[in-house]
């Protein structure tokens, strides 16, 4: 055991198991609850109570992580994230389903803020650790279609449960977050300075219009591209090769971080939004859209997941950087929930392409609030060694 602890199997346990478990658990949410003949708008329903949950716990748990030992906190909610994993299972009421997709998703989206942050913490390379959630990810994506076509639906959140175990294992592994940061913090400043930090404000809306957006793009792309015609399983691989995208971005996230400034990072991140959006609402060619997908999606995402850690980091005191990434967690929840209920409802009035139309007029909102807002450049803090 000795030998495990703070060692790179214990950081690739951890990553890799954590974001298979989330593909597994909400990759197909869509076409898993619409093959089960709820609607479009019934689906965004049980996303957004997760989302609703999900911000009320998000701060509690951020507190617990900044007051309390780490490996503990996230391990207890993880582990009841899997006990509800497998009771999912057995959910026919619809607000059943809503009730324990939304807690399992709660536990689990609240352990994200200090899931993400190891890695700046640990011996080793950022880009060196973090690659294994993608990889995890797009394992999870594959493995889940394949169960979801070939055994069962239900099987996926059995799946789930013992992925999340084994990340349990893996964070027991990992070295003591809490006491790093401790011994960096050079001073102290109060919560209320969080709140009343008007460049933290500023981010926190083009926060929530980020995740609004592509936590919705999430939801309804595989359901799009099983709408197209694609089966299932080829749904599976065309999101396989979307999160393996990712792989360059976060194994080579030493070479650009910490040289491309805040404002660099935010506008090509919403500038790849806006043709991902343009694609799938004018371009009407499946391969085209395929393509598009895999290299902006993903990318996007985990670019902004990488720059939201740079962007705390340099806006916030130390002391109080898990409670500020937890606060922006919440801001994301209830951005998600809105946009959800918004897109659910278009997908229930009209077609994809005008959802897709709308999440393009969004990113466009959102890319001009970042021409306008102040960064500072953000590279002094070396995140990404």
């Amino acid at each position: 055991m000795m030998k495990f602890k703070d060692s790179y199997l214990a950081y690739l346990l951890m990553y890799l198991c954590y974001f298979l478990s989330l593909a597994l658990f909400s990759g197909l949410i869509s076409i898993y609850l619409m093959d089960k003949g709820y609607m479009a708008s019934q689906v965004s329903f049980i996303v957004s109570c997760s989302f609703v949950l999900s911000m009320v716990f998000q701060p509690f748990i951020g507190y617990l992580n900044d007051h309390f030992a780490v490996k503990k906190v996230n391990g207890f909610c993880l582990f009841l994230s899997a006990i509800l994993g497998i009771s999912f299972i057995w959910m026919t009421n619809i607000y059943l389903i809503a009730l324990v997709y939304s807690l399992a998703l709660a536990l689990f989206n609240g352990t994200n803020p200090v899931i993400e942050r190891m890695a700046t913490f640990s011996r080793f390379t950022y880009g060196h650790i973090r690659i294994w959630g993608t990889i995890g990810y797009a394992l999870g994506s594959q493995i889940g279609g394949l169960i979801y076509q070939y055994i069962s639906p239900e099987s996926m959140y059995v799946c789930f449960s013992i992925s999340l175990l084994l990340c349990i294992l893996g964070i027991y592994g990992t070295s003591d977050i809490k006491r790093s940061e401790n011994t960096q913090s050079q001073h102290k400043g109060s919560l209320k300075d969080v709140f009343l930090n008007q460049q933290l404000i500023m981010y926190l809306l083009v926060a929530s219009l980020f995740y609004g957006i592509t936590n919705i793009n999430s939801t309804y792309l595989p359901a799009m591209f099983q709408n197209e015609g694609i089966p299932v399983d080829n749904v599976s691989t065309i999101i396989f090769f979307i999160t393996l995208s990712e792989l360059p971005i976060i194994f080579f996230s030493h070479k650009y971080m910490d040289q491309l400034t805040n404002k660099q990072l935010i506008l090509g991140v919403m500038s790849l939004l806006m043709i991902q959006f343009f694609t799938y609402s004018f371009v009407h060619i499946q391969t085209i859209q395929i393509i598009v997908a895999i290299l902006t999606k993903a990318v996007a995402t985990m670019t902004f997941i990488m720059l939201n850690m740079k962007i705390v980091a340099s806006l916030v005191d130390e002391t109080h950087q898990m409670t500020a990434l937890a606060i922006v967690s919440t801001f994301k929840n209830l951005a998600s929930i809105l946009f959800q209920s918004v897109g659910g409802f278009i997908l229930d009035c009209s077609s994809y392409q005008t959802l897709f139309t709308f999440l393009l007029i969004s990113s466009i909102v959102t890319f001009l609030i970042c021409c306008l807002m102040k960064l500072p450049k953000g590279n002094e803090k070396r995140l990404f060694h």
